[in-house]
């Protein structure tokens, strides 16, 4: 049920207002201090497997008789250095945002949400176009005429798998982010009035807790 003053936008009901029964931005109690630290500390995780992931793909290269590798020779592994690089520095904004004692908007509470979708899904893709090189230099393409590289420069390909592997634990650290800021925004809504869907008398909507 819709309660008394409250809206629908977009198949949402915002919680009502107090006092004047109007829709208002309410904003929720301070958290108390253990959740606080443990969020910022979710939130340093993720900056530290960044930078890790980035120290060990920007320098490295290999060079011997049969010739040089660097990761500046690949776009994949370019893409891997820069996106490590902002999501790291996203992540220490973040975590200094978390560990201020602040009461939280709604506006707020949308402007982490979206941040962290983005941040997720930019350091998946580093990932992936990264994963995709190193298999590549493991096992080549003769369609592509790529040819096998990590027999010859072995050193460089277990650095660039280590950085990969890394980045995407740092990517499973944001994706668990995104829960977090999903689950704190939406539970500032009710679900739409059973009124709100065409068949109504024939649905049952769960009820979640907040």
């Amino acid at each position: 049920m819709m309660k008394d003053g409250g809206g629908v936008e977009g198949g949402l009901v915002e919680k009502s207002g107090r006092g004047n029964g109007g829709v208002v931005e309410e904003e929720e109690e301070e958290e108390v201090a253990p959740m606080r630290t443990a969020e910022t500390l979710m939130r340093i995780l993720p900056m530290a497997l960044s930078l890790t992931a980035l120290l060990l793909i920007l320098k490295n290269s290999q060079s011997n008789d049969f010739g040089a590798i660097s990761s500046s020779d690949f776009a994949g592994f370019k893409y891997l250095i820069y996106a490590n690089g902002v999501c790291a520095g996203y992540s220490l904004l973040s975590a200094f945002y978390a560990a201020v004692p602040r009461s939280s908007t709604i506006s707020r509470a949308w402007t982490i949400f979206f941040f962290d979708q983005v941040f997720t899904y930019v350091i998946l893709a580093a990932g992936a176009a990264s994963a995709e090189i190193v298999f590549l230099e493991f096992r080549g393409d003769a369609s592509i005429t790529w040819s096998e590289a990590c027999g010859t420069y072995g050193r460089f390909c277990r650095k660039a798998v280590a950085s990969v592997a890394i980045t995407f634990a740092a990517t499973v650290c944001y994706a668990a982010l995104s829960l977090l800021s999903s689950y704190r925004l939406f539970a500032r809504y009710d679900p739409p009035p059973v009124s709100f869907y065409p068949h109504a008398k024939e649905l049952q909507v769960p009820a979640f807790p907040r």
